[in-house]
């Protein structure tokens, strides 16, 4: 499989041209002119881009930057700046640090890191940068990531331009229709925190020869890193939540997407979440030779209970990727995935909860319809489930709210709150969403 930009490449006349205008559209214009995208698409001296830092601080990058982070929001880092506090004085913090990146002067403060739910008893670490921190690796990400995308292969859908889960997944839905039923579900151990700094940089030298873009870049994955009372620095890794972070990921595994492409698997990325898909067992266990060698010599460990290789035809040998499970030839919701939701439908419908019945249900319809958007081609099955589930949560609450004793009689309350009730109070179900998604697919509006 080749580089999108070889692809393109290929294409004659107009045709390419209106292809290359549509690949680059989400570049940021103030920092990638015309003259230097035709650079990039024809190549540059030695294959390198120096002088590049200069784009990092000019004033108009940075003002791009901070738009991108005041829209995106988030939590403030170790000093406790806000997106908001930053937006007062945005003119002169960005005068500040075009100065401060200008001379070198600059750098980068602690990453605060916070623990997430991730699961029964876990967590999952999560850095944030100041919002500073954030601006400068958002103008950094726009002088970079053009560099790099331009040698991105296809079958890598995470943290990319115009690609997402869905792509990913209808890929994979393809590939198990046209045979390709043994499958490697590989899983790389604590991946964002064990990238070895070394290695990472010499990714990037391969296309940068900026020593300030570079000595910039190393500081950001040497943040110091505080948590709570403790602080220390970081020997390997990029932390999670880090702006450059999603970048330097993808950039790192290149080399293992160019690898298993050129050895003729078919693999599908979404950062360090991939799978790959063969014809036979024999093909599988080659492919899983060469994805552990290579994770090996590159500083990477697979999970040796969360690698698995399988016909994902048979049962109990499917694979899961990117919450879905895909096993006997049908696509399910991984058990994860509905556990979260349900999870999250519990925290919104609390029986000691307040506000109106119709406020309630104006909290919970917009995080049933995005999660159906998302799961909408699993198994029909499952959409009833949930439905029956959210209605038995307002039911127990409503009977709470009447002061009635115990758990609840199910016919009973069925009864007095029939589902034609909460349907009348405009309460979203997926079931009635699936039926009219698939009406519209056969063609019957």
């Amino acid at each position: 499989m080749q580089s999108i930009a070889q692809t393109i490449a290929g294409v004659p006349g107009k045709a390419k041209q209106a292809i290359e205008t549509l690949r680059w559209s989400w570049v940021e214009a103030s920092v990638w002119t015309d003259r230097m995208l035709a650079a990039l698409d024809n190549g540059v001296k030695g294959s390198k881009w120096y002088s590049m830092m200069d784009k990092v601080y000019s004033s108009q990058t940075l003002r791009a930057a901070w738009l991108k982070v005041a829209s995106n929001g988030g939590a403030a880092g170790v000093d406790r700046m806000s997106t908001q506090r930053f937006g007062v004085k945005a003119d002169q913090y960005l005068r500040e640090l075009e100065v401060d990146l200008q001379k070198g002067t600059y750098q980068p403060e602690a990453v605060r890191r916070v623990h997430i739910p991730k699961g029964p008893g876990q967590t999952r670490p999560l850095g944030i940068p100041t919002v500073k921190d954030r601006v400068v690796q958002t103008a950094m990400k726009m002088v970079l990531e053009p560099i790099f995308e331009r040698e991105f292969l296809s079958m890598s859908y995470g943290f990319r331009p115009g690609r997402g889960c869905k792509d990913a997944l209808r890929e994979v839905d393809q590939l198990v229709k046209a045979g390709f039923v043994w499958v490697v579900d590989a899983d790389l151990k604590s991946y964002f925190d064990s990238i070895p700094h070394t290695h990472l940089i010499d990714r990037v030298k391969e296309k940068v020869s900026d020593g300030r873009i570079l000595d910039l870049l190393e500081s950001f994955i040497e943040q110091d890193i505080m948590d709570g009372l403790e602080c220390w620095k970081p020997v390997s890794g990029t932390p999670q939540g880090a702006v450059i972070s999603p970048l330097l990921s993808n950039l790192y595994l290149h080399p293992l997407d160019r690898l298993m492409t050129e050895s003729g698997y078919k693999m599908v990325r979404y950062a360090d979440d991939f799978v790959v898909l063969c014809r036979s067992k024999d093909e599988a266990e080659a492919a899983l030779g060469q994805v552990c060698a290579w994770t090996e010599g590159n500083g990477l460990n697979l999970h040796p209970e969360k690698t698995h290789l399988g016909n994902c035809l048979d049962k109990g040998q499917g694979f899961d990727f990117l919450g879905y499970r895909f096993e006997c030839g049908r696509r399910f919701v991984r058990k994860k995935s509905l556990k979260a939701l349900a999870d999250k439908i519990r925290m919104k419908t609390e029986r000691s909860r307040s506000g109106s019945l119709r406020d309630i249900i104006g909290e919970l319809n917009p995080m049933l319809r995005g999660w159906f958007a998302y799961f909408k081609h699993a198994i029909v099955g499952t959409f009833r489930d949930i439905d029956g589930f959210v209605r038995r949560r307002l039911r127990a609450l409503l009977r709470r709210r009447k002061n009635k004793p115990g758990q609840g009689h199910c016919y009973a309350d069925h009864r007095q709150w029939p589902n034609a009730f909460f349907a009348q109070r405009g309460l979203f179900t997926m079931h009635e969403a699936f039926a009219v998604a698939r009406q519209s697919r056969c063609g019957n509006h």
